[in-house]
């Protein structure tokens, strides 16, 4: 059990009758009547996005959910499949756990939501930005930066991200897993 002012981004609580994960939230306390509590709230199931007020001080269920790194292997038919960083033990999941599949690469760490009384993984938290290389796209055409334009390119993992005119093929980009869009070039070592 927890209470409004338990809420913090990433507390995972039970609400008709499902996970939700608090993505956003705002207390508010207006000059005439009590004071609330704004959130977004994120179906951990759905990935379904609930805009929903809670009264100050309000009781709410919790879930107790534990974070653990893995590592993507690979993914076929079956699923996708990952490795435990910690124990080597493997688990696969299926497409709809695993957002943002398209710009998952071979060896890349994920962070994946576990219901530590149920031991059942919830869903697979990809990191912010992820690096990936450039394998096609079209060249830029001199002269065209009115309106800050863009161009289809695609990376590695078969994505297919909106690139400023200036990128080129084989270069390293850093993209932004929650947009898919571009965020910038990445030096190379």
């Amino acid at each position: 059990m927890a209470t409004t002012a338990d809420f913090r981004n990433g507390l995972v609580i039970e609400y008709n009758n499902d996970l939700y994960i608090i993505t956003e939230f705002q207390h508010v306390k207006p000059g005439k009547g009590p004071a609330f509590v704004r959130t977004k709230l994120k179906n951990i199931k759905t990935g379904r996005v609930l805009d929903n007020t809670f009264t100050a001080g309000v009781n709410v269920n919790t879930a107790r959910v534990e974070r653990h790194q893995f590592q993507y292997i690979f993914n076929d038919d079956i699923g996708y499949h990952f490795m435990n960083n910690e124990t080597y033990e493997q688990i696969n999941l299926p497409q709809e756990m695993v957002p943002a599949n398209d710009l998952l690469k071979e060896g890349q760490t994920v962070d994946i939501l576990i219901h530590a009384e149920e031991e059942t993984p919830l869903i697979v938290e990809m990191p912010m930005y992820v690096e990936l290389r450039v394998t096609y796209t079209e060249p830029g055409v001199k002269g065209d930066t009115a309106n800050n334009p863009s161009k289809p390119a695609t990376v590695e993992t078969g994505a297919t991200i909106k690139v400023p005119l200036f990128i080129e093929n084989d270069e390293l980009i850093k993209v932004n897993t929650n947009t898919y869009e571009y965020d910038s070039r990445v030096k190379e070592k």
